[in-house]
């Protein structure tokens, strides 16, 4: 990276972040943007903004949504958060491989989260199926974009796409998320994205 582009928002690291509805698999929101307080906030505002119901909500360990969700729902959410313990696995490590979990506990922040559903497995799952469908996501490539406004482009077609033209088995293999959460009532065609 040339030294005067250096904390220059677009060179570098850029963070996709991503929420997902367990029930009907739709990302009601995401933001491509930096990892600062400033992207959590908006990213969680936007989200708060989207969502007609109470809803219950799971966060990693990552601390900038603390702020970001107690301002963007004021109190209105039953909110938890996951802690996963990471650590060697014992048998011999292969190259490229991620840590073991070794353990995970919740908390509850506030409302009251449904100890049954605190789970973010469903947004990492979410994180894998757009790193498996956009090359440029796809681990020690060199097919990264050059231009943050290409990766926005890019990021919101997937999800485009994802939320209205893809059925997905978990929803019976007919089912798209947007009309699992009513907004449609058809899987679209690509002509009807464009």
């Amino acid at each position: 990276m040339p030294e005067g582009k250096r904390g220059e928002f677009g060179y570098g690291d850029v963070w996709t972040w991503t929420a997902i509805c367990a029930d009907t698999k739709l990302v009601p929101s995401y933001r491509v943007g930096s990892r600062d307080s400033a992207t959590a906030h908006d990213f969680i505002h936007d989200l708060a903004s989207r969502l007609r119901n109470r809803v219950q909500l799971t966060r990693d360990q990552y601390t900038l949504y603390t702020g970001a969700v107690g301002s963007a729902f004021e109190g209105d959410v039953d909110y938890a958060q996951l802690f996963k313990t990471y650590g060697e696995d014992p048998e011999p490590q292969r190259r490229y491989s991620p840590a073991k979990c070794l353990s995970i506990s919740a908390r509850r922040v506030s409302g009251d989260p449904d100890p049954e559903h605190i789970s973010t497995s469903y947004v990492e799952r979410q994180n894998l199926t757009m790193r498996m469908s956009m090359r440029r996501f796809t681990r020690l490539t060199n097919a990264f974009s050059k231009k943050v406004e290409n990766l926005t482009a890019a990021v919101s077609l997937h999800f485009m796409h994802y939320n209205y033209c893809r059925p997905h088995q978990s929803l019976e293999g007919k089912t798209t998320p947007a009309m699992a959460a009513g907004l449609t009532d058809h899987v679209w065609k690509i002509s009807e994205v464009i």
